[in-house]
């Protein structure tokens, strides 16, 4: 199949929106005609080489939603018509990490960035008549995917698909942040460093959790008005100004739980983190770092004196296939409010455009709505 897709050919590059050519899906992969697709941050990366991917060029995009096409042999789960999500993380439930419990590092997971398909090994993207490198092997930046079983998750239909892509990554890490990862207890108080997409998601995790208090630091005003909106008791425009704000709201014993949910963190702001984390509470890093960042400002008595803990978090720390459906029927019923969340549709010739806006702070969240003329 040939249609349109984003690519990029190099680091420090624009998107080049031209003709790909898609293959068919083989046994245990299905076809998606794409209705929507997140922009995220995370691909931005893939221009400054913060994530790696093996080789240019790629097509981009990792959240998505749409309807499925076609399905490949031995895909008994899925049928043509069913509305999907994709999850920017395989999770096939019968490898042994899916069988410990931690579905998001799932084994399949392995070969992410190296651009070939999970079934055979095989490109199923190509353009200019060379092999193309789907992000997270989903690649959502093109109005068509074909993808292996376990990298969709059946939704409600009745779910709108500008709301069901954001739910591939952004709404589901932050909420699975708070909830799965932090494991926000009734009556603790939280901080959430960063409120963009995911850190609006973190937020009402918290407050679905039963926080008693909860302080978020954001520099920009009009999220911390937000965060108001969405339940935060405090906002703070600093780490400074939090830190003293905190100590004097919870008579000086801190957070249970701190969650840090920026874009991009360097390590010279842990130690600032940590020293608003309480005595035995947890600090969860949902924001990464680069991959190359190894410049750590830590002061280690904190952490065995103390005894406070220091806690990754990727995707949330929960099953995407349970997670996805759980926040999308949660925004249904009232309890997570997923369209109060600003976000702009553009056109896919519209992607630099869509990033130079997003980059500049102007907007919690962008997605690329797809029409006949994409196709």
């Amino acid at each position: 199949m040939k249609t349109k897709g984003a690519v990029l050919w190099g680091l420090d590059t624009s998107w080049s929106v031209e003709e790909i050519e898609i293959g068919e899906p083989r046994a245990g992969e299905v076809a998606v005609r794409m209705e929507t697709a997140g922009l995220c941050r995370a691909d931005h990366n893939l221009v400054t080489g913060a994530i790696p991917m093996s080789a240019f060029p790629v097509l981009g995009g990792h959240e998505g939603a749409g309807v499925v096409t076609e399905v490949g042999a031995g895909v008994s789960d899925l049928a043509v018509g069913d509305h999907v999500v994709t999850s920017f993380l395989p999770s096939c439930g019968r490898c042994p990490s899916c069988q410990a419990g931690v579905h998001n590092l799932c084994d399949l997971g392995a070969g992410l960035l190296a651009g070939t398909s999970v079934t055979d090994r095989s490109f199923r993207v190509h353009a200019r008549g060379r092999p193309v490198h789907p992000m997270s092997l989903v690649g959502t930046f093109a109005p068509y995917a074909v993808v292996h079983r376990a990298s969709v998750v059946k939704i409600d239909p009745s779910i709108p698909f500008d709301i069901a892509c954001l739910a591939g990554c952004q709404i589901t890490t932050g909420y699975g942040s708070a909830v799965h990862t932090a494991r926000i207890a009734p009556g603790e108080d939280v901080t959430i460093i960063g409120l963009g997409g995911v850190g609006a998601s973190a937020l009402q995790g918290a407050v679905l959790s039963g926080a008693r208090q909860i302080f978020v630091v954001e520099p920009a005003r009009w999220k911390r008005d937000r965060a108001v909106k969405f339940g935060a008791t405090e906002v703070y425009p600093d780490i400074g100004s939090a830190t003293e704000g905190i100590a004097e709201r919870t008579g000086g014993r801190m957070c249970q739980k701190v969650v840090v949910t920026t874009g991009r963190y360097d390590g010279h702001e842990l130690d600032d983190w940590l020293r608003i984390t309480a005595r035995a509470g947890t600090c969860v890093l949902t924001a990464r770092a680069d991959v190359m960042t190894a410049d750590l400002k830590l002061d280690l008595s904190l952490v065995p004196l103390l005894q406070k803990n220091l806690q990754g978090s990727l995707y949330g720390g929960g099953d995407p296939h349970h997670d996805i459906p759980e926040v999308l029927a949660l925004h249904k019923l009232g309890d997570i409010d997923l369209a109060e969340t600003p976000v702009r549709e553009y056109r896919l010739e519209q992607i630099n455009d869509a990033y130079a806006e997003l980059l500049g702070g102007h907007d919690l969240r962008g997605i690329i709505r797809y029409t006949d003329a994409d196709r």
